[in-house]
C-alpha cells in the first residue's frame, strides 16, 4: 500500500473502516469501564477497590504499547488488529461468565490492553494512508471522532442492558462489539511486507528519544493530556464549591465534549490553512488563559463558556500531534513512535489523578487550574520551537 497512490475513494473507504474498527474496540472497553465498577459497588466493594479497578484500564496498556507498535511496523494493520480483537473479546467473555472482583480486574486489563493495541495500529495505518501533511491532518481529525463516539456507544449500551437484563447480559453484548472490527478490517488494504532488516543489533525503541523533535513533541502532548485530565478531575470539585447541581456540572462537561467533536469536524474543512506548530502553540496559550479564568467565574453559564473554549483548544491538538509525529519519525518506525506516545499518556493518566488529589487537598481546586495553566502557557514556547525544528 503506497500512501501517495491511494485514490480518494479508496482512502475514504479505508478511513471509514479504521474509524468503525476503533469504535468497535473502544466501545467495548468504555462499556466495561462503566459497568465493572458499578457492579463492584453493587457488591459492596470499597471505593479503594473501585479505584484499583479503574486504574487497571490505563495501566495495562503501558507494557504492551511497544510490542503493539513493533508488530504494526513489521506486519501492517491486520495482524495486530487480530490480537487487539482477541484481547478485548477475552475480557468481555470473562466478565460475562463470572462477576468475581478478580475476574473484573482481569477483564479491565484485557479490554484496556485490547483497545490500546488496536488504537496504535489504527493510528499508524491512518497516518500512512495520507499522501501529504494536509491530508494527514484531515485523516487524524476524522479519526479523532472515534473515541468520542465510543464513549457514548459503550456506556449507553451497557447501561441500557444492565437495566433490561442485568450485568452479565451487558457484558455479553459488549464482548461482541470487537468482532465488528474484523468485518470493517476488510475495507483496509493489506500492506506490502517491508524488507527484512539488515544484519546487526536492532535499534531499541528508546533510541527514538534521541530525536529532539520527538522529545519536545511528547512533552507538549503530556502537558495537553494532563490539561484534559485536570479539567475532568477538578471541574466536579469546583462545581461543588460553587454549589452547582449535578445536572449543571454534567452540562458543563457535555459542553466540553461537544466542543471537542465540533472542532474535529471543522478541522478537515480548514486543514489547508492550518500549520501544526501554530495550532499547537495557539491551543496551549488558549488553554493557559482559560485555566487562569476558570476558577474566577461562579456562574454555570460562564463555566460552560470556559468549557467550550477549552474543548475547542484541546480538541484541535490530537490531529496536529499525530500529523507532526508522522512527519518527524522514520517511516519504518511510526508504530514505535505512536507506542511511546501512548505510554506517556497512559502513564500520566494513571498517576496524575493521585497527584491532583494531593495538590488539590493541600492548595484547593483553583490552585490546580492556575498551576496547570501556567505550565501549559509556558509550553507554548516549546511548541514554537518544534515548529522551527520542522522548518530546518
Amino acid at each position: 500500500m503506497s500512501a501517495a497512490a491511494v485514490p480518494k475513494i479508496a482512502l475514504n473507504r479505508s478511513l471509514l473502516g479504521l474509524i468503525l474498527g476503533q469504535i468497535a474496540l473502544h466501545s467495548c472497553m468504555a462499556g466495561v469501564r462503566m459497568a465493572a465498577p458499578l457492579q463492584a459497588l453493587n457488591q459492596g466493594r470499597s471505593a479503594w477497590s473501585v479505584g484499583v479497578l479503574m486504574a487497571l484500564f490505563a495501566v495495562a496498556p503501558i507494557p504492551l504499547a511497544l510490542p503493539a507498535g513493533r508488530m504494526a511496523d513489521r506486519h501492517g494493520y491486520h495482524r495486530p488488529l487480530y490480537v487487539a480483537v482477541g484481547l478485548s473479546l477475552a475480557g468481555g467473555v470473562i466478565a460475562a461468565l463470572t462477576s468475581h472482583y478478580l475476574a473484573m480486574c482481569l477483564a479491565a486489563v484485557l479490554t484496556g490492553a485490547g483497545a490500546n493495541f488496536g488504537m496504535i495500529t489504527i493510528q499508524r495505518t491512518a497516518g500512512r494512508m495520507a499522501g501529504n501533511p494536509t491530508e494527514r491532518i484531515r485523516v487524524f481529525s476524522w479519526l479523532g471522532l472515534a473515541p468520542a463516539l465510543s464513549n457514548v456507544v459503550g456506556p449507553v449500551t451497557a447501561g441500557a442492558m444492565i437495566d433490561l437484563a442485568g450485568f452479565r447480559s451487558a457484558f455479553a453484548v459488549l464482548m461482541l462489539m470487537p468482532v465488528a472490527a474484523l468485518f470493517w478490517a476488510r475495507q483496509v488494504p493489506r500492506e506490502i511486507a517491508p524488507p527484512p532488516p539488515a544484519v546487526g543489533r536492532p535499534s531499541a525503541s528508546w533510541d527514538l528519544l534521541r530525536l529532539p523533535q520527538l522529545r519536545h513533541l511528547l512533552l507538549l502532548n503530556w502537558l495537553l493530556s494532563a490539561s484534559w485530565d485536570v479539567h475532568a478531575f477538578v471541574l466536579p470539585i469546583l462545581g461543588h464549591e460553587r454549589n452547582l447541581s449535578a445536572s449543571a456540572i454534567g452540562t458543563i462537561l457535555g459542553a466540553f465534549a461537544a466542543a471537542v467533536a465540533a472542532v474535529r469536524l471543522a478541522i478537515p474543512l480548514l486543514a489547508h490553512r492550518l500549520s501544526e506548530s501554530q495550532v499547537l502553540a495557539g491551543a496551549m496559550l488558549a488553554t493557559g488563559c482559560v485555566f487562569a479564568v476558570y476558577p474566577l467565574v461562579a456562574s454555570a453559564w460562564f463555566m460552560a463558556l470556559c468549557a467550550v473554549l477549552l474543548g475547542t483548544a484541546l480538541g484541535a491538538v490530537q490531529p496536529m500531534v499525530m500529523s507532526t509525529l508522522h512527519h518527524i519519525t522514520p517511516h519504518h518506525r511510526h508504530g514505535e513512535a505512536i507506542a511511546l506516545r501512548s505510554m506517556v499518556i497512559n502513564f500520566s493518566s494513571s498517576l496524575m489523578p493521585l497527584l491532583f488529589g494531593v495538590v488539590g487537598a493541600a492548595l484547593g481546586a483553583s490552585a490546580l487550574f492556575w498551576a496547570m495553566g501556567a505550565a501549559v502557557g509556558a509550553g507554548s514556547f516549546q511548541a514554537r520551537r518544534v515548529g522551527g525544528e520542522l522548518r530546518t
